[in-house]
């Protein structure tokens, strides 16, 4: 894979649709993190990720 942050970002995206994503209605299964939360939590990450390499480049 080419060292591409937004092939990765895409890599990323095709990765959790193979998983499958949330589909209305289906309540009666138990809570999957990832399913359920996925991108949520990739843009938590991303959020952090920027966060230290702001302040990784300002000191």
């Amino acid at each position: 894979m080419a060292r591409n942050p937004i092939r990765w970002l895409l890599h990323w995206v095709d990765w959790f649709e193979m998983r499958g994503v949330y589909v209305p209605g289906e309540d009666n299964r138990t809570i999957d993190p990832w399913r359920d939360f996925g991108w949520l939590i990739v843009v938590w990450l991303v959020g952090l990720a920027v966060f230290i390499l702001f302040f990784a480049l300002a000191a």
